[in-house]
C-alpha cells in the first residue's frame, strides 16, 4: 500500500501580500484552515507544514499540527518540499497551496487515485474556464491537453488562441494542486530551470521540458486563493 502525504508549503513573505498565511480568517489563521481542512479530509498518512518562516511553524505546532522548517531558501513550493521529503518514508507527495483555506476532499482525492496508473508520475488539476476576461488574464495559468489528458503545454497566454472563431474551443485553467511521485519530485528539483519555465514563470514546464507527462484532472473549484486583501474579505463571507 502507497504511503501518501500532502506537504502545504508555506513562505511567510509573499510579494503581493505579505504575512497572508497568518491573517485571521473566522477563528483560525488562513494556514490553519488550509491545514485543519487538509488533514480532515482523512486521505493521507501525514500532513505537515513546510515553512521557511518560525512564526508560522510555531502557529501550526502550538495548535497541535506538524511542521518542517526549510533548511535552504527555495525558488518555489516544490523545491520546499523535495527537501522536505527527502528522508521520510513517503510514495506519493501531495502539494496543497498554504492559500487554499477551503481545500476539499474530492479534488484531493482525485490526484491521488490516478496513481493506479503506474505511468504516472505526476498529476494536477484544472477547471474549465468559461469568462473571456479570465482566459485572457495571464495571472490565470491555462492548460492544453491531449486526448489522453495529459498537458501539453501550460501557458499565461490563451491557449488554445482561437484563430478560426467557428471552432469551439475549451479553455482549462490550471489549479496549483499536484501530486509526485517521491523519485519524480526530487528528479524536478535537481533539474536546472527550464527555458520555458524561465519565460513563463509556471514551474510544472520543468516536467514537461524534460519529458516527464503530467496528468491532468478536471474538478470544481476549490474555493478561494489567497493572494490579495481583497481575497481574503471574499473568503471570509464564505466562511
Amino acid at each position: 500500500m502507497s504511503k501518501v502525504g500532502a506537504f502545504i508549503p508555506a513562505r511567510y513573505a509573499a510579494t503581493r501580500f505579505p504575512a497572508k498565511l497568518m491573517q485571521p480568517l473566522g477563528d483560525k489563521t488562513v494556514i490553519r484552515h488550509t491545514y485543519d481542512n487538509t488533514k480532515a479530509t482523512g486521505l493521507f498518512d501525514e500532513v505537515y507544514v513546510v515553512t521557511d518562516s518560525e512564526i508560522i511553524f510555531n502557529e501550526i505546532v502550538d495548535n497541535g499540527g506538524k511542521a518542517i522548517m526549510s533548511k535552504r531558501p527555495h525558488e518555489s513550493g516544490s523545491d520546499r518540499i523535495a527537501e522536505a521529503i527527502v528522508d521520510l518514508d513517503i510514495d506519493i507527495v501531495v502539494n496543497v497551496q498554504g492559500d487554499e483555506p477551503f481545500v476539499k476532499k474530492e479534488p484531493l482525492q482525485k490526484v491521488i487515485e490516478v496513481f493506479t496508473d503506474s505511468t504516472v508520475k505526476v498529476s494536477s488539476l484544472m477547471q474549465v474556464l468559461t469568462n473571456s476576461e479570465l482566459i485572457a488574464d495571464p495571472n490565470y495559468v491555462k492548460v492544453a491537453i491531449d486526448k489522453n489528458s495529459n498537458a501539453l503545454f501550460f501557458s499565461r497566454s490563451v491557449i488554445p488562441y482561437p484563430r478560426d472563431k467557428d471552432v469551439a474551443s475549451k479553455y482549462y485553467e490550471h489549479i496549483g494542486v499536484y501530486a509526485f511521485k517521491k523519485q519524480a519530485l526530487i528528479d524536478f528539483t535537481n533539474w536546472p530551470m527550464s527555458p520555458l519555465e524561465a519565460a513563463e514563470k509556471i514551474e510544472c514546464l520543468r516536467y514537461l521540458e524534460n519529458g516527464v507527462s503530467i496528468r491532468m484532472i478536471v474538478t470544481e473549484y476549490m474555493g478561494i486563493e489567497i493572494d490579495t486583501p481583497e481575497d481574503l474579505i471574499k473568503a471570509a463571507k464564505l466562511l
